[in-house]
């Protein structure tokens, strides 16, 4: 493939230095051409050890480039809006990292710019886009394991040494629902093709972390009496699984966002695993989003779907805070 989809990359967090900026590379359609950060030596330095030819030293200056088709943002959360809008107003296509802004209120501002640009905006969800999702979809589908009961996630990590770190900034959109329970969260809507209805979550919020939600467990209810049962967190040994419950079988993700993309069926017929390929998501990420953006696919996941995947947040932030159940 000769076209080329012309990234710019607004910060130097980890997630771009050590995911995405290597999984646009490996991609058949994108270039990393320049990125940017305040402190313009860090840009340097980022661009030398990624070979990345431009380096920048504001935000400004990288959304002023005309050579840049699309602009990646993973900056703290409290920063998605105003940098995502920017680069949209720019003409800029946007990756937003996930979540996508602090509450529903904010991400609907981004949607509303992206039609307005004429832009495409995307919420950086990558395990989506991988193809055991659908798998997945199509053994539900077919009966296998039964009429659907419920469903259980789990994403957990132990950071807490970290004071300094971002997550730990409640003004900035810290917390583990923020960073690791969107992700049960947006898998549940995606398998169950519902919105929830109601949230209730039970935190930790640790005063040595600015009282943001160092661990929740919590319980979304979808229609259909179907629920969530989901638990994340960011002091706790780290898994990040997934049990899909019918009435006839279960199946089970024991990596469902990152690692070993292979699943485990229970039914009737008895336990199989279901091997999947082992692909980069990150590249994944960066060809569909490019695809999207030539206008040469639709896109499964919309800046409607990011908006309310952020309802589902709000309502569980609120449920965390004030002990109560909240209605969607």
């Amino acid at each position: 493939m000769t076209r080329k989809l012309r990234w710019g990359v607004i910060g130097c967090a980890g997630i771009a230095v050590h995911q995405v900026i290597p999984g646009i590379k490996l991609s058949e359609t994108g270039e990393v051409k320049a990125i940017a950060s305040r402190d313009l030596a860090k840009a340097e330095e980022t661009a030398a050890k990624l070979g990345i030819p431009k380096a920048y030293g504001s935000y400004e200056e990288i959304l002023a480039d005309s050579e840049l088709d699309a602009i990646y943002i993973p900056l703290p959360n409290h920063l998605h809006m105003e940098w995502s809008i920017r680069a949209m107003e720019a003409g800029k296509h946007v990756l937003c990292e996930k979540p996508i802004a602090l509450n529903a209120e904010e991400a609907q501002r981004m949607a509303d710019a992206a039609k307005k640009n004429g832009v495409h905006l995307a919420e950086a969800f990558m395990y989506r886009q991988h193809p055991r999702y659908k798998a997945i979809a199509e053994i539900i589908a077919s009966g296998e394991i039964g009429e659907l009961r419920g469903l259980h996630g789990a994403f957990t990590f132990n950071n807490a040494g970290d004071s300094k770190n971002v997550r730990y900034r409640r003004d900035w959109g810290g917390g583990s629902i923020y960073d690791v329970g969107c992700y049960p969260i947006s898998a549940a809507r995606l398998i169950l093709g519902a919105e929830p209805e109601a949230a209730t979550v039970h935190a930790l919020l640790s005063p040595e972390h600015d009282n943001v939600d160092m661990m929740a467990s919590g319980i979304l209810e979808f229609p259909n009496k179907v629920a969530l049962t989901f638990d994340c967190g960011m002091w706790a040994a780290f898994r990040n699984t997934l049990e899909i419950l019918g009435t006839e079988g279960r199946i089970e993700v024991p990596e469902a966002y990152i690692g070993n993309p292979n699943f485990i069926v229970h039914s009737k017929g008895g336990k199989r695993e279901v091997e999947q390929p082992v692909l980069n998501q990150y590249a994944l990420q960066a060809d569909t989003f490019a695809r999207i953006a030539w206008g040469e696919q639709e896109a499964d996941f919309t800046p409607a779907d990011a908006v309310a995947n952020m309802k589902a947040i709000d309502a569980c932030l609120e449920s965390a805070y004030s002990r109560k159940r909240v209605g969607i």
